[in-house]
Parts: structure tokens; sequence; C-alpha cells
């Protein structure tokens, strides 16, 4: 089998660069051998593939042909063996279909206003000419959402513990030096609790027992009348009649942290970045909020279409996520006049295909109306992945993303501090916006709804 061209340096020195600077290694690579380019050994080949066509057939394919969840065990360490991610074939089937409803329809909705509390609560603490770095806030935001969303929690010890320790958990794989910890497992060594890998696995073992603790306090209780998703899950039923059992509630929640947390708020702030960075995309957005009453109903926040086109365009120039999960094929596989053997990973590159010229012309430019002007299939534009491995969460992040940008646009003139443009970093296995970003509150605007946020509950 002849693969793909690809680089001959060391692979020590390929995956310093795949940590260090994650995108340079994506476009230098692809603008030197093409929509295919290998890394690894000819014994084990992984195949980065930015084709449109190609990833097309890709994501039709019977899912049958790969193993998938066998690719993301480098997040066993921080989901568990439960996690959907993990799983393939039947189980990962059943495990979707319990999870599914609670993401969907009026489910979903019901978590509109919530979301613009929190929103509304977070950003109070904002102090007129006081610059504040942005992704904090946006990490706190999103964090109580899920804390309150998926948990059901809305204060209380066991609240302010989680919220403390699942802020330090992924702080510490959070830089890129700390994210070499998840890409050298040779680094993963508990040499006591003043050791990096050491207290990472003290405050994960102090969050799995408090989520633990929530799931036996809940099924003591017995009453499941909540419209949080840890009630929801734990009231459902697969076909043949079973529930979740306790460790899978454990690591689909720890799932549902993990990446409906820190995800979200990457987006979120280069949403806030890109508004901000230039004002012809911020007026088009404050003049489109500015058609919506103060008490519009907030499903229709949610279907503005400026606001959803500069919240696409957000997950196209720099999604959080550069590829999308791994596939191992587990029979030989004809892709574009390449042969691949059984065992080959397969990589499909989100970042490089957002990319493409022939696709987003003038792709290093931050143009919402590309999304008004035309529909991107699914195989051309998928920051939230595709076919049975799309992002359970995604409906609830789009939601999230345009309520919470919408809220504080309504609320607020800001303006970066450093005008400077600002490059993506490695944050653990995604790409983010540099954590000392900072903004600053040139004026609060006044409207009625404002004015009641601050007499909400800190």
């Amino acid at each position: 089998m002849k693969l793909p061209n690809g680089p001959k340096t060391p692979q020590l020195l390929r995956t310093l660069k795949l940590v260090a600077r994650p995108l340079e290694y994506m476009d230098d690579y692809a603008q030197r051998y093409g929509d295919f380019f290998t890394v690894g050994s000819q014994n084990s080949p992984v195949v980065y593939c930015s084709n449109p066509k190609a990833i097309q057939e890709l994501f039709t394919a019977d899912s049958e042909r790969f193993e998938i969840g066998k690719g993301n065990r480098i997040l066993r360490f921080l989901l568990g063996d439960k996690s959907l991610l993990l799983m393939d074939g039947p189980q990962h089937q059943r495990q979707r279909r319990l999870l599914m409803p609670p993401f969907h329809g009026d489910r979903l909705r019901t978590y509109n206003q919530l979301i613009c509390d929190i929103t509304a609560q977070v950003t109070a603490q904002w102090e007129v000419g006081k610059p504040f770095p942005i992704r904090l806030s946006m990490q706190e935001i999103t964090l109580r959402v899920i804390l309150q969303a998926v948990f059901g929690l809305h204060q209380g010890d066991r609240y302010e513990q989680l919220r403390q320790l699942l802020s330090s958990l992924l702080e510490a794989i959070g830089s890129p030096l700390s994210s070499a910890l998840l890409f050298f497992p040779s680094l993963q060594k508990d040499w006591g609790s003043l050791s990096p890998w050491g207290r990472f696995l003290r405050q994960k073992q102090k969050i799995q027992q408090l989520i633990y603790d929530e799931i036996r306090d809940r099924r003591e209780q017995g009453d499941f009348s909540g419209t949080d998703i840890l009630t929801l899950l734990m009231s459902a039923r697969d076909q043949a009649g079973q529930p979740m059992t306790d460790q899978e509630l454990h690591d689909e929640l720890m799932t549902l942290l993990v990446a409906g947390h820190e995800t979200t708020a990457s987006a979120l702030t280069w949403a806030l970045y890109w508004t901000h960075h230039l004002p012809e995309v911020e007026e088009k957005l404050r003049c489109e909020l500015g058609t919506l009453s103060d008490d519009a109903d907030k499903g229709k926040i949610s279907r503005l279409p400026y606001l959803t086109a500069v919240c696409q365009e957000t997950l196209r120039i720099y999604p959080i996520a550069i590829t999308t999960f791994p596939r191992i094929l587990k029979s030989p596989l004809e892709l574009m006049g390449h042969d691949f053997k059984a065992g080959t990973v397969l990589l499909p590159s989100i970042y490089l295909v957002h990319q493409r010229e022939d696709i987003y012309p003038e792709p290093k430019r931050f143009q919402p109306e590309r999304f008004l002007e035309r529909q991107f299939s699914p195989y051309e534009y998928f920051p939230f992945g595709g076919s049975d491995r799309l992002c359970i969460g995604m409906a609830l992040a789009q939601m999230e993303m345009k309520l919470v940008l919408a809220t504080i646009l309504s609320r607020f003139h800001l303006a970066l501090v450093d005008q400077r443009p600002a490059k993506p970093v490695r944050r653990g296995l995604t790409v983010a916006p540099p954590s000392k970003m900072q903004m600053v509150v040139i004026e609060r605007v006044k409207t009625a709804e404002a004015q009641n946020a601050n007499t909400l509950p800190k």
C-alpha cells in the first residue's frame, strides 16, 4: 500500500509542533502535501484528510467499518470507560439514544431564560473602565449553565465545590505547556499531590465523588420531576427497559461537563473578539439586535440571521476542535484513489476544510456574510463533527452562543484592550483564544432589562 506523502520529520519534533503550534502544523503540511498527508509510521499510519468529497464518503459510510471510540482512548483518564465518546457499535447506539432527548426541541428551550439570567449575573460584576480577562467570564457563564441545566444545581456546598474543582481541573491541562501531559503519556506520573499529574488526579477524584454523591442523593429522594438533564437521564430507559447505571451517568456527566463547558467558552470568547476587532461586524449586529424589544421571546434571538452568521463564522475560522474524532479502519478502504489498509487512522480535518479557498474565498478573513449568501454542505462546514458522531450538545451550544452574545451586547459597549490580531493557542486537546485576552467596558447600556438584571441574586 502506497500511503499519501507526509513529513519525514522525527515524530517527537512533529508532536511538539502539534502541541505548540497546532494551526501552523496543519497549514504547513496541507500546503506542502495537499488534501491528504500521512504522519506516523508505515505500520501505524495516521492520515489527515481535507477533501470534502472524501469526507462525505467517510461520514456516509457504514459506521461498522470504523472503530471511533477506540481512537478516543486518550480521553479515558478524564471521562471514564462509559463515556459516549469511547464507545462503538450497539453500545454507542444505545447510549446515544438515551442521551439525545434532553438536547432537542422543547426540552432545550426550557434553558433559554436560564442562560440569559446567568449571563446577566456574571457580567453584572464588570466595572466600567476596568480591564478583565474575557475568557474567565465566558468560562464562568458556561460552567454555571452546565451545573444548573445539566445537574440542576443552583447553590449550596456541592455546587460551589464542583464549580471550583472543575475550573481548577481544566486549567491544569489548559496551557500550551501543560497540554503536553495529554500528548506524552510518559509524563503522566503520580509523584504526589505537588506534581502536575498527581494534583490533577486528586482533583478528578474529588469531582468523581461529588458526582456519585449527587446521583446517590437523587436516587434516594426518588423525585424525577425536574427539567435538568441529570433528572431526565436518570428517568430514561433503553429498549430493554433498563436505566443507565451510576457509572454510565457519571461518565456521561463528565463528558457533558468537559465538552460543553470549555469548548463553548472558547467559542464565545472568539465571537466577542471578532465582534469588537471589526467595528463593522459589531455595528451590523447591534442594528439587528435593536429590532427586538426588551421583552422579546428568547427564541427570536436564536433565529436572528446575522447573529447566527456571526456564530457560524466564528466556528469556521477557528474551530475549537481542528479534527473530527479519529476513524480507525477495521477493513481496507479505497478513498479518492488511495488504498488504505485495516488499522489506518483517518482524521478528517475541520480546520483545513474550513480554510479551503475554493469553498471560502479569503478564508483568513472574518466575513459572516458568507453564511447569508449560501448554504454549506455538512462536508464543507462541520465544526461539531459529523455522521453518528455529531456532537450531541450542538443545538445547546449554538443556542447558548447566540443568547450570551446577544445578552452582553444589549447591556454593554465593550472594547478590546489590545487591538493586535489574536492567534489561537493550544488548550488541552482543543485550540482556543489566548487566555490573557482582555476587554474593557466602555459604558453600560441603559435598558429596562439591564436595570432589572442588577436585582438578580449574585
